[in-house]
């Protein structure tokens, strides 16, 4: 692999005594202290503030485990050659199945919490890569020290296809008695519609209600990041298309995804060449390395308390 494969994992050490009980724990796990840190066993793991550093399409993976309902992508196996596909959602948020032909599906979005995601997604795909077909796989407790994704995953394009629905889930399976439709009606009425930008990496426009959104998940470095995103915000440079507005951001496995709200009626397509135009801007003000003015120390401090949630 290559050399951004190998990244390793930065945990963080929490004092004990010094946090309450109720409060959130240090760790940034977003667990409070008395159920992470300062429970009776202690966490399961070190809190691993960026578990996906290094692995190729860090971003596009971020984005599949936090907010993109359907979609899906391949990584092939270090050494092996072997193709794993790896889904945003599985049946049952199932953290792995093995199909009937002996290929793996590796899910992403999951109920494991055990401190590094990397490490026990590279556990459950040991697991899955020696179990029988038609197998269900997952973790019971904490895996433990061991490889993770970094170790296993080959350094190639990690292309994202985005679904409509699950259809892709049962497209090769007989529903003899209907009952797969039945159960495919109703995960796909809870499918917001979604477009992956084409011009940038990780840009994923959404309709949610009668609301539309761009989240884009960024690899940068979150303080020369929201001093970049100051600049461009002060000079009003940030707005993409006419009405739309830079409303928030939120962090995500050690990254910071900021959220557009856009006109009603925008859709993605409309977004690939604005959003590559940004991109460009915030290259060339990551570059500048004077201090902030006033105006923009302002429009940092407002970005940052802006902190949200879009489900």
């Amino acid at each position: 692999m290559g050399k951004r494969s190998r990244v390793k994992a930065r945990s963080v050490e929490v004092p004990a005594g010094e946090t309450g009980p109720r409060q959130p724990c240090p760790c940034g796990s977003g667990r409070r202290y008395k159920a992470c840190h300062g429970s009776a066993a202690g966490a399961p793991a070190p809190y691993t503030a960026r578990p996906f550093q290094g692995l190729p399409g860090e971003c596009d993976l971020v984005a599949l485990r936090e907010f993109v309902p359907a979609a899906t992508s391949t990584i092939t196996l270090a050494g092996s050659g072997r193709e794993v596909l790896v889904a945003s959602l599985l049946p049952g948020a199932a953290p792995a199945l093995v199909r009937a032909d002996g290929a793996v599906w590796l899910g992403l979005q999951v109920q494991h919490a055990y401190g590094d995601p990397s490490r026990d997604l590279a556990a459950v795909l040991e697991k899955a890569l020696v179990a029988e077909p038609q197998s269900m796989v997952g973790l019971a407790e904490a895996p433990g020290a061991g490889a993770r994704l970094q170790d296993l995953v080959a350094d190639a394009p990690f292309e994202v296809t985005v679904h409509d629905g699950f259809d892709y889930w049962v497209s090769d399976l007989e529903d003899a008695d209907g009952s797969m439709a039945s159960a495919l009606e109703q995960a796909n009425a809870a499918v917001a519609p979604t477009h992956r930008l084409t011009r940038v990496e990780a840009a994923y426009w959404t309709s949610i209600g009668n609301r539309e959104y761009l989240r884009w998940v960024m690899p940068y470095d979150e303080d020369d990041l929201l001093d970049a995103l100051a600049r461009l915000h002060e000079a009003e440079q940030d707005r993409l298309v006419a009405g739309a507005r830079l409303i928030g951001m939120f962090r995500a496995h050690g990254l910071l995804v900021p959220v557009w709200d856009v006109p009603v009626g925008t859709g993605g397509a409309a977004l690939d060449e604005p959003a590559a135009a940004f991109a460009r801007d915030l290259v060339r003000v990551l570059a500048d390395e004077s201090p902030l003015t006033s105006e923009q120390r302002s429009a940092r401090a407002g970005l940052a308390n802006r902190q949200l949630t879009v489900r």
